[in-house]
């Protein structure tokens, strides 16, 4: 049994900004931005909508719109989908959610929707979370099979994961240390449960059905053969953005007063920093760099051992695209070439949760990757999130 990719999509905005252009509105220089992040461009959304870009990526991962990819030939029908997941910290609206913004859009009338918020961490934590989702299901079919009575919880067999980012409305364009870094984009990828018949696999019992199960369905069964996901807790505030609505008053007294005219008292801030909120994305640079570097290895490591696999089983690393820098650390200590990974920041910039499925989407479209390759997915982010993904094509 195993969660099989069988759609992968992207979209970017169409506007292009590049490192001369940041150099006329924040003291910087293409020559100062490149050997420091690898980036020459990104894409920044100036008309395109969070859901605009969701919906895209989604329509290009189903087939239905050019410019994705598909296991197999022939569209996927938007109304097949039983679950739509988006990661994304720059939802269009509160509520509905962005899941459900881009479910109205594309025409998945039958997914369940919600967002999840976990930064740069969203593409694993998205994988994850549908790939459990859909083991759970399976399990549930299994034992009402068994036993004769109703399923206990949606049959779900089909799950968009879909992040969409907007980082160029939560970035401050008079910080040079973030405006360089970020762009706005979505990826997407459509999974499918797939049972032993059709995976391949011999004799896999119902406690197969878990997470990783594609591992044991057979040597070139196809699936997500293992996930690994981490929380550090976040005391020194590396990456931090308040919410929009941190200091907005309400016409109540701590002393109890609740009458007419009473002074209205403001929602205490969580960060410790300025008086007031502070509407944009902050980050220490130096503390993001050690831990998304010992992350980055740390759940590649702890994956690649729960599939029963080492970095020489992997075709293609799809890591989140933080900083190139980061990348070549973390090559240089697994001792791997450069050309095991996927790198995007150049064109693409960080988009946060998007990078990484981004990049996948990429690989695939480009041929890099073909079924029965082996992919490692690994992100990290604010949280602090980390994880890690090992994708059998």
């Amino acid at each position: 049994m195993g969660s099989v990719i069988i759609g992968s999509g992207r979209a970017l905005p169409a506007r292009i900004v590049t490192n001369d252009e940041l150099s006329e509105i924040v003291d910087t220089t293409d020559e100062w931005i490149v050997p420091r992040t690898g980036i020459h461009t990104r894409h920044v959304a100036i008309e395109e909508t969070c859901t605009d870009l969701g919906a895209q990526a989604a329509l290009r991962a189903l087939g239905l719109e050019e410019g994705g990819w598909q296991r197999e030939a022939g569209a996927i029908e938007a109304a097949s989908l039983d679950m739509i997941i988006c990661p994304t910290l720059t939802a269009d609206t509160h509520f509905p959610s962005e899941a459900a913004r881009i479910r109205e859009r594309i025409g998945a009338t039958n997914a369940v929707c919600y967002d999840m918020s976990c930064a740069c961490s969203g593409c694993v934590y998205g994988l994850s979370t549908a790939d459990l989702i859909m083991a759970g299901a399976a399990f549930a079919r299994q034992e009402a099979a068994r036993t004769g009575t109703p399923l206990r919880c949606n049959d779900v067999r089909r799950v968009l994961v879909v992040a969409a980012e907007r980082l160029s409305k939560l970035v401050d364009w008079e910080e040079r240390a973030t405006c360089i870094l970020f762009g706005d984009g979505a990826g997407a990828v459509v999974l499918e449960w797939r049972d032993e018949a059709e995976t391949g696999a011999a004799g896999a019992d119902g406690a197969a059905g878990a997470a990783g199960a594609a591992g044991a369905a057979g040597a070139d069964a196809p699936g997500i053969l293992s996930s690994y996901m981490e929380n550090t807790d976040d005391v020194d505030r590396t990456l931090w953005c308040d919410s929009a609505f941190a200091s907005r008053e309400v016409p109540f007294a701590a002393d109890g007063t609740t009458a007419a005219g009473a002074s209205a008292t403001a929602t205490p801030r969580l960060a410790a920093s300025d008086a007031e909120s502070d509407p944009y994305m902050r980050m220490a640079g130096q503390a993001v760099f050690k831990f998304a570097t010992s992350a980055m290895m740390r759940c590649t490591e702890e994956a690649l051992t729960r599939a029963g696999l080492t970095t020489d089983d992997v075709t293609l690393f799809t890591p989140h695209q933080a900083n190139e820098r980061i990348i070549r650390y973390a090559a240089k200590k697994m001792d791997l070439p450069m050309e095991r990974f996927q790198v995007i920041i150049d064109h693409v910039g960080n988009v946060s949760g998007a990078s990484a499925l981004i990049a996948l989407n990429e690989a695939l479209c480009e041929g890099k990757l073909q079924p029965g390759d082996i992919a490692c997915m690994t992100a990290f982010g604010g949280g602090l999130t980390a994880g890690s993904c090992v994708i059998r094509i």
